[in-house]
């Protein structure tokens, strides 16, 4: 993870929090008001089913902001976590305790739930030169977040978004005309070796190749035809494969050679792992 991504996933973690706490708590916990001020508690995290675990910063993000609120680990992130395994414990304010409870949970069961597909992916390919790869289909203001998930999970991070490299689809050929037009403008400008290119047949494909495009995104290409392109490209191309990936498919394909494969639903298609926290012990101190 560079820096600059590590930058940016801060700053996302600080406004996703702050958002989430203020919409959750709004004017104030209703529901809290009903412990007594002075109680003190200890609370744990439950896993409910076996999970790659993700979001630790986020809680202790969470809990700094708290007054009193003290949080005890028992994971890392990626650690690969079974059905009522404890991730953590919490104790201070039992009304602080309440009032975060479901901020926490609803962090880590959306990235952890990212980062056990991403491990699933990862494992079914595992002994192949091929990698799984994100996508830009991500929760609107968690693309960060979530593509930290999908490292965590053992997947690579595929653009951040369209300002750190370009990606020309379909619509940017409709724009300018035809497919080779567009390649013309970039091969003027001297940027055929910094961008990528999306064809949807072999006939464009083989138009990338005559314009020595190197990163080359083959989009819902049959098997058959996945298998034609590697062997129309040199070896030094890079092929990304897209389009109606799962986990049935996923291998048949990353053993055709060293691939890229992004998957959207990685990001896209959330299942959360269940976790649920649950109050211990409680008792009262003197004001």
């Amino acid at each position: 993870m560079t820096i600059y991504f590590k930058k940016l996933l801060e700053k996302e973690i600080n406004r996703n929090i702050s958002i989430a706490l203020k919409e959750d708590i709004g004017k104030g916990d209703l529901t809290a008001n009903f412990i007594e001020k002075n109680s003190l508690s200890n609370a744990k995290i439950f896993c409910n089913e076996n999970a790659i675990f993700c979001g630790k910063a986020w809680l202790n993000k969470i809990i700094k902001k708290q007054k009193s609120l003290k949080i005890k680990w028992h994971v890392k992130d990626g650690d690969s976590i079974q059905k009522d395994h404890c991730v953590c414990e919490i104790s201070g304010s039992t009304r602080e305790i309440l009032s975060i409870e479901r901020v926490c949970l609803n962090f880590i069961q959306t990235l952890s739930g990212t980062s056990t597909l991403s491990n699933q992916f990862v494992s079914i390919i595992k002994k192949t030169e091929s990698q799984i790869y994100d996508t830009r289909k991500t929760i609107p203001g968690m693309r960060f977040s979530q593509k930290y998930a999908v490292k965590v999970g053992g997947g690579s991070n595929q653009r951040l978004g369209l300002f750190d490299m370009a990606l020309f689809k379909e619509n940017h050929f409709s724009a300018n005309e035809t497919f080779e037009t567009l390649l013309k403008k970039i091969k003027a400008k001297n940027l055929i070796n910094s961008i990528q290119i999306e064809v949807e047949n072999l006939n464009q494909l083989k138009i990338a190749l005559k314009y020595s495009v190197k990163n080359i995104l083959l989009d819902n290409f049959s098997h058959s035809n996945i298998k034609k392109a590697i062997g129309m490209a040199n070896k030094n191309t890079i092929f990304e494969i897209s389009g109606n990936v799962n986990q049935k498919t996923v291998l048949k394909i990353a053993e055709l050679g060293k691939l890229r494969i992004s998957i959207g639903s990685l990001t896209k298609n959330i299942q959360a792992i269940d976790f649920s926290m649950l109050i211990e012990d409680k008792k009262s101190h003197d004001t």
